[in-house]
Protein backbone atom coordinates (compact mmCIF):
# COMPACT_ATOMS: atom_id res chain seq x y z
CA UNK A 1 0.00 0.00 0.00
CA UNK A 2 1.00 3.59 -0.63
CA UNK A 3 2.44 5.58 1.65
CA UNK A 4 0.34 8.72 3.22
CA UNK A 5 4.13 10.91 2.68
CA UNK A 6 4.52 9.79 -0.85
CA UNK A 7 1.41 11.86 -1.96
CA UNK A 8 2.81 15.03 -3.63
CA UNK A 9 2.65 18.37 -1.24
CA UNK A 10 0.42 20.69 -3.68
CA UNK A 11 -2.45 17.67 -3.67
CA UNK A 12 -2.29 18.13 0.30
CA UNK A 13 -2.25 21.67 0.17
CA UNK A 14 -4.93 21.45 -2.40
CA UNK A 15 -7.18 18.85 -0.21
CA UNK A 16 -6.59 20.98 2.57
CA UNK A 17 -7.55 24.13 1.49
CA UNK A 18 -10.48 22.71 0.17
CA UNK A 19 -11.41 21.47 3.47
CA UNK A 20 -11.40 24.75 5.20
CA UNK A 21 -13.34 26.28 2.87
CA UNK A 22 -15.82 23.36 3.42
CA UNK A 23 -15.82 23.98 6.96
CA UNK A 24 -16.20 27.81 7.02
CA UNK A 25 -19.69 27.66 6.44
CA UNK A 26 -20.33 25.15 9.12
CA UNK A 27 -18.97 27.06 11.56
CA UNK A 28 -20.43 30.46 10.33
CA UNK A 29 -24.16 28.38 10.97
CA UNK A 30 -23.61 26.74 14.16
CA UNK A 31 -25.00 28.38 17.29
CA UNK A 32 -27.97 29.26 19.18
CA UNK A 33 -29.54 31.37 17.10
CA UNK A 34 -30.47 29.80 14.00
CA UNK A 35 -29.47 31.49 10.02
CA UNK A 36 -29.80 29.87 7.13
CA UNK A 37 -27.27 29.67 4.50
CA UNK A 38 -29.42 31.67 1.97
CA UNK A 39 -29.56 34.36 4.72
CA UNK A 40 -25.89 34.30 5.62
CA UNK A 41 -25.30 34.71 1.80
CA UNK A 42 -27.56 38.09 1.90
CA UNK A 43 -26.03 39.21 5.20
CA UNK A 44 -22.32 38.80 3.63
CA UNK A 45 -22.99 40.23 0.07
CA UNK A 46 -25.10 43.09 2.03
CA UNK A 47 -21.94 43.91 4.50
CA UNK A 48 -19.19 43.25 1.46
CA UNK A 49 -21.34 44.69 -1.59
CA UNK A 50 -23.64 46.23 -0.22
CA UNK A 51 -26.10 44.06 -1.82
CA UNK A 52 -29.84 45.00 -0.47
CA UNK A 53 -31.14 42.63 2.32
CA UNK A 54 -34.67 40.88 2.81
CA UNK A 55 -36.99 42.77 4.54
CA UNK A 56 -37.35 39.47 7.12
CA UNK A 57 -33.65 39.45 7.81
CA UNK A 58 -33.35 40.92 11.32
CA UNK A 59 -30.49 43.90 12.74
CA UNK A 60 -29.67 40.99 15.31
CA UNK A 61 -28.80 38.40 12.31
CA UNK A 62 -26.75 40.59 10.90
CA UNK A 63 -24.78 41.32 14.13
CA UNK A 64 -24.53 37.97 15.12
CA UNK A 65 -23.23 36.54 11.97
CA UNK A 66 -20.99 39.69 10.98
CA UNK A 67 -19.64 41.08 13.92
CA UNK A 68 -19.56 37.54 16.14
CA UNK A 69 -19.48 34.23 14.26
CA UNK A 70 -17.45 35.64 11.04
CA UNK A 71 -14.23 36.88 13.09
CA UNK A 72 -14.55 33.79 15.73
CA UNK A 73 -14.22 31.63 12.72
CA UNK A 74 -11.28 33.74 11.32
CA UNK A 75 -9.81 33.95 14.72
CA UNK A 76 -10.08 29.79 15.18
CA UNK A 77 -8.07 29.48 11.83
CA UNK A 78 -5.42 32.10 12.53
CA UNK A 79 -5.15 30.49 16.47
CA UNK A 80 -4.99 26.98 15.36
CA UNK A 81 -2.58 27.57 12.94
CA UNK A 82 -0.19 29.40 14.87
CA UNK A 83 -0.26 27.10 17.74
CA UNK A 84 0.53 24.24 15.43
CA UNK A 85 3.62 26.24 13.43
CA UNK A 86 4.84 26.94 17.08
CA UNK A 87 4.37 23.20 17.81
CA UNK A 88 6.25 22.18 14.80
CA UNK A 89 8.97 25.02 15.43
CA UNK A 90 9.22 23.82 18.94
CA UNK A 91 9.61 20.07 18.28
CA UNK A 92 12.59 20.62 15.66
CA UNK A 93 14.64 22.65 17.38
CA UNK A 94 14.76 20.51 20.51
CA UNK A 95 13.99 17.34 18.52
CA UNK A 96 11.80 16.55 21.29
CA UNK A 97 8.17 15.50 20.07
CA UNK A 98 6.40 16.05 22.99
CA UNK A 99 7.28 19.94 22.64
CA UNK A 100 4.31 21.87 22.58
CA UNK A 101 3.95 26.33 22.72
CA UNK A 102 2.65 26.32 26.49
CA UNK A 103 5.95 24.44 28.01
CA UNK A 104 7.59 27.82 26.87
CA UNK A 105 5.49 29.50 30.18
CA UNK A 106 4.32 32.21 27.95
CA UNK A 107 0.59 31.12 28.21
CA UNK A 108 0.81 31.40 32.16
CA UNK A 109 2.32 34.77 31.93
CA UNK A 110 -0.63 35.78 29.57
CA UNK A 111 -2.81 34.09 32.15
CA UNK A 112 -1.79 35.96 34.81
CA UNK A 113 -2.02 39.41 33.28
CA UNK A 114 -5.70 38.38 32.36
CA UNK A 115 -6.51 37.29 36.55
CA UNK A 116 -5.02 40.85 37.33
CA UNK A 117 -6.85 42.77 35.23
CA UNK A 118 -9.95 40.67 35.75
CA UNK A 119 -9.76 40.88 39.80
CA UNK A 120 -8.01 43.89 40.27
CA UNK A 121 -7.42 46.86 37.85
CA UNK A 122 -10.74 46.11 36.03
CA UNK A 123 -11.42 47.07 32.49
CA UNK A 124 -9.70 50.89 32.85
CA UNK A 125 -8.83 50.74 28.98
CA UNK A 126 -12.06 49.47 28.10
CA UNK A 127 -12.21 46.04 26.20
CA UNK A 128 -8.98 46.22 25.14
CA UNK A 129 -7.58 46.08 28.60
CA UNK A 130 -7.89 42.23 29.40
CA UNK A 131 -5.81 41.25 26.06
CA UNK A 132 -3.19 44.17 26.35
CA UNK A 133 -2.39 42.96 29.79
CA UNK A 134 -2.02 38.95 28.70
CA UNK A 135 -0.10 39.82 25.99
CA UNK A 136 2.19 42.48 28.21
CA UNK A 137 2.03 39.24 30.71
CA UNK A 138 2.80 37.15 27.54
CA UNK A 139 5.94 39.15 26.33
CA UNK A 140 7.43 39.33 30.27
CA UNK A 141 7.70 35.82 30.72
CA UNK A 142 9.48 35.19 27.22
CA UNK A 143 11.64 37.90 28.30
CA UNK A 144 12.38 36.44 31.49
CA UNK A 145 12.75 33.08 29.48
CA UNK A 146 15.42 34.80 27.29
CA UNK A 147 17.49 36.47 29.77
CA UNK A 148 17.88 33.21 32.56
CA UNK A 149 18.92 31.95 29.24
CA UNK A 150 21.52 34.53 28.03
CA UNK A 151 22.68 35.02 31.81
CA UNK A 152 23.56 31.18 32.42
CA UNK A 153 24.50 30.69 28.92
CA UNK A 154 21.80 28.02 28.24
CA UNK A 155 21.50 27.31 24.49
CA UNK A 156 21.26 24.24 24.34
CA UNK A 157 17.39 22.83 23.59
CA UNK A 158 16.53 21.15 26.54
CA UNK A 159 17.74 24.36 29.01
CA UNK A 160 14.88 26.27 27.03
CA UNK A 161 12.31 23.85 27.83
CA UNK A 162 13.25 23.42 31.42
CA UNK A 163 13.47 27.11 31.95
CA UNK A 164 9.96 27.68 30.45
CA UNK A 165 8.58 24.73 32.53
CA UNK A 166 9.89 26.30 35.84
CA UNK A 167 9.01 29.78 34.60
CA UNK A 168 5.26 28.46 33.68
CA UNK A 169 4.87 26.54 37.36
CA UNK A 170 5.83 30.05 39.34
CA UNK A 171 3.89 32.12 37.04
CA UNK A 172 0.50 29.54 37.31
CA UNK A 173 1.64 29.87 41.17
CA UNK A 174 1.00 33.60 41.45
CA UNK A 175 -2.48 33.65 39.04
CA UNK A 176 -3.87 30.55 41.26
CA UNK A 177 -2.91 32.85 44.24
CA UNK A 178 -4.99 35.98 43.00
CA UNK A 179 -7.74 33.50 42.35
CA UNK A 180 -7.67 32.12 45.29
CA UNK A 181 -7.57 35.73 47.09
CA UNK A 182 -9.88 37.59 44.80
CA UNK A 183 -13.57 37.71 44.39
CA UNK A 184 -15.27 34.58 43.53
CA UNK A 185 -17.29 36.00 41.28
CA UNK A 186 -14.91 37.56 39.22
CA UNK A 187 -12.69 34.18 39.49
CA UNK A 188 -15.64 32.69 37.83
CA UNK A 189 -15.08 34.57 35.20
CA UNK A 190 -11.55 34.67 34.38
CA UNK A 191 -11.19 30.58 34.71
CA UNK A 192 -13.53 30.49 31.22
CA UNK A 193 -10.49 32.82 29.75
CA UNK A 194 -7.98 30.20 31.01
CA UNK A 195 -9.28 27.80 29.97
CA UNK A 196 -9.26 29.08 26.53
CA UNK A 197 -12.28 30.33 24.10
CA UNK A 198 -13.04 32.71 21.53
CA UNK A 199 -15.46 34.45 22.49
CA UNK A 200 -13.62 37.85 22.47
CA UNK A 201 -12.97 37.59 18.88
CA UNK A 202 -14.19 40.54 17.04
CA UNK A 203 -12.66 42.13 13.50
CA UNK A 204 -10.37 44.95 15.19
CA UNK A 205 -8.54 42.43 17.52
CA UNK A 206 -7.72 40.06 14.14
CA UNK A 207 -5.29 42.19 12.01
CA UNK A 208 -2.77 41.89 14.79
CA UNK A 209 -2.72 37.78 14.47
CA UNK A 210 -3.28 38.08 10.86
CA UNK A 211 0.03 40.08 10.37
CA UNK A 212 2.25 38.12 12.93
CA UNK A 213 1.39 34.67 11.96
CA UNK A 214 1.40 35.80 7.87
CA UNK A 215 5.03 37.34 9.06
CA UNK A 216 6.27 34.35 11.15
CA UNK A 217 5.09 31.74 8.80
CA UNK A 218 7.12 33.58 6.22
CA UNK A 219 10.03 33.64 8.09
CA UNK A 220 9.95 30.00 9.44
CA UNK A 221 9.79 28.76 5.52
CA UNK A 222 12.91 30.44 4.56
CA UNK A 223 15.22 29.05 7.16
CA UNK A 224 12.99 25.76 6.75
CA UNK A 225 16.19 24.27 5.08
CA UNK A 226 18.55 25.64 8.22
CA UNK A 227 15.73 24.04 10.45
CA UNK A 228 16.09 20.50 8.68
CA UNK A 229 19.40 20.69 10.23
CA UNK A 230 18.41 20.30 13.72
CA UNK A 231 16.79 17.08 12.89
CA UNK A 232 20.49 15.32 12.33
CA UNK A 233 21.60 17.24 15.45
CA UNK A 234 23.53 20.54 17.03
CA UNK A 235 26.88 18.81 15.71
CA UNK A 236 25.77 18.64 12.24
CA UNK A 237 24.19 21.82 12.00
CA UNK A 238 27.58 23.41 12.84
CA UNK A 239 29.23 21.34 10.47
CA UNK A 240 26.69 22.75 8.00
CA UNK A 241 27.55 26.49 8.82
CA UNK A 242 24.65 27.21 10.88
CA UNK A 243 25.64 29.21 14.35
CA UNK A 244 23.47 26.74 16.42
CA UNK A 245 22.57 28.63 19.86
CA UNK A 246 21.62 31.51 18.17
CA UNK A 247 19.67 29.97 15.89
CA UNK A 248 17.90 28.25 18.74
CA UNK A 249 16.96 31.28 20.12
CA UNK A 250 15.82 32.95 17.23
CA UNK A 251 13.13 30.45 16.51
CA UNK A 252 12.33 30.90 20.43
CA UNK A 253 11.76 34.17 20.01
CA UNK A 254 9.13 33.56 16.80
CA UNK A 255 7.91 31.15 18.57
CA UNK A 256 7.41 33.13 21.72
CA UNK A 257 5.66 35.77 20.26
CA UNK A 258 3.55 33.65 18.19
CA UNK A 259 2.35 32.45 21.45
CA UNK A 260 1.89 35.43 23.31
CA UNK A 261 -0.34 37.34 20.64
CA UNK A 262 -2.79 34.12 20.42
CA UNK A 263 -2.62 33.45 23.97
CA UNK A 264 -3.85 37.15 24.64
CA UNK A 265 -6.62 37.09 22.33
CA UNK A 266 -8.13 33.21 23.02
CA UNK A 267 -6.69 32.16 26.07
CA UNK A 268 -4.88 28.91 27.12
CA UNK A 269 -5.78 26.50 24.13
CA UNK A 270 -3.05 24.03 25.28
CA UNK A 271 -1.84 20.68 23.39
CA UNK A 272 -2.78 21.87 19.48
CA UNK A 273 1.12 22.63 18.75
CA UNK A 274 1.54 18.85 20.62
CA UNK A 275 -0.88 16.97 18.20
CA UNK A 276 -1.07 18.49 14.61
CA UNK A 277 2.57 18.44 13.53
CA UNK A 278 2.84 14.93 14.38
CA UNK A 279 -0.10 14.30 11.95
CA UNK A 280 1.80 16.65 9.12
CA UNK A 281 4.84 14.99 9.53
CA UNK A 282 2.79 11.04 8.91
CA UNK A 283 1.30 13.04 5.50
CA UNK A 284 4.51 14.75 4.29
CA UNK A 285 6.99 13.45 5.84
CA UNK A 286 9.52 15.37 8.34
CA UNK A 287 11.10 18.16 6.09
CA UNK A 288 10.26 21.42 6.87
CA UNK A 289 9.74 22.78 4.13
CA UNK A 290 6.64 20.44 3.23
CA UNK A 291 5.60 20.07 7.17
CA UNK A 292 4.95 24.06 7.47
CA UNK A 293 1.84 24.56 5.05
CA UNK A 294 0.44 21.63 5.94
CA UNK A 295 1.12 21.85 9.56
CA UNK A 296 -0.65 25.76 9.46
CA UNK A 297 -3.49 24.44 7.65
CA UNK A 298 -4.63 21.06 9.53
CA UNK A 299 -4.22 23.62 12.32
CA UNK A 300 -6.53 25.91 11.10
CA UNK A 301 -9.24 22.90 10.20
CA UNK A 302 -8.58 21.03 13.71
CA UNK A 303 -9.54 24.28 16.34
CA UNK A 304 -12.24 25.53 13.38
CA UNK A 305 -14.17 22.21 14.19
CA UNK A 306 -12.89 21.98 17.82
CA UNK A 307 -14.38 25.40 17.85
CA UNK A 308 -18.00 24.35 16.41
CA UNK A 309 -18.05 21.18 18.69
CA UNK A 310 -17.51 23.50 21.60
CA UNK A 311 -20.52 25.86 20.83
CA UNK A 312 -22.86 22.86 20.11
CA UNK A 313 -22.11 20.04 22.70
CA UNK A 314 -24.72 21.87 25.46
CA UNK A 315 -27.44 24.32 24.07
CA UNK A 316 -27.52 26.07 26.95
CA UNK A 317 -23.71 27.36 26.78
CA UNK A 318 -20.53 27.05 25.15
CA UNK A 319 -18.12 24.80 26.35
CA UNK A 320 -14.85 26.57 26.79
CA UNK A 321 -12.50 25.19 24.25
CA UNK A 322 -9.33 24.27 26.30
CA UNK A 323 -11.33 21.39 27.94
CA UNK A 324 -11.99 19.84 24.46
CA UNK A 325 -8.57 20.40 23.26
CA UNK A 326 -7.21 19.46 26.87
CA UNK A 327 -9.01 16.00 26.76
CA UNK A 328 -8.10 15.37 23.09
CA UNK A 329 -4.50 15.95 23.46
CA UNK A 330 -4.42 13.65 26.59
CA UNK A 331 -5.32 11.05 25.13
CA UNK A 332 -2.25 11.87 22.27
CA UNK A 333 0.30 12.39 24.86
CA UNK A 334 -0.67 9.27 26.26
CA UNK A 335 -0.57 7.17 23.14
CA UNK A 336 2.70 8.92 21.46
CA UNK A 337 4.30 8.14 25.43
CA UNK A 338 3.23 4.34 24.39
CA UNK A 339 4.53 4.31 21.14
CA UNK A 340 7.53 5.96 22.27
CA UNK A 341 8.35 3.32 24.81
Amino acid sequence: MMKVSSYPLSLWIVLLVIAIMLSLPVSLLSGTSSISLLDSLHIFGYKLFDVPLPSHISHGSIAILWELRAPRTIMACLTGAGLAMTGLTLQTITRNNLAEPHLLGVSSGAVLGAVLVTLYTGEFLGAITLPAFAFIGAVLASLIILALCRHGHLGQSTDLLMCGVSLSFVLMAGANFLLFSGDARASHQVIFWMLGGLGLSRWSYLWVPLFVITASFAVLYRYSTRMNAFLLGDETATSLGIRVSRFRLQLFIISALLTAVLVANTGAIGFVGLMIPHIARFIVGSDITKALPVTALLGGIFLLWVDTLARNILKSEEIPIGIITGFIGGLFFMWLLVKKS
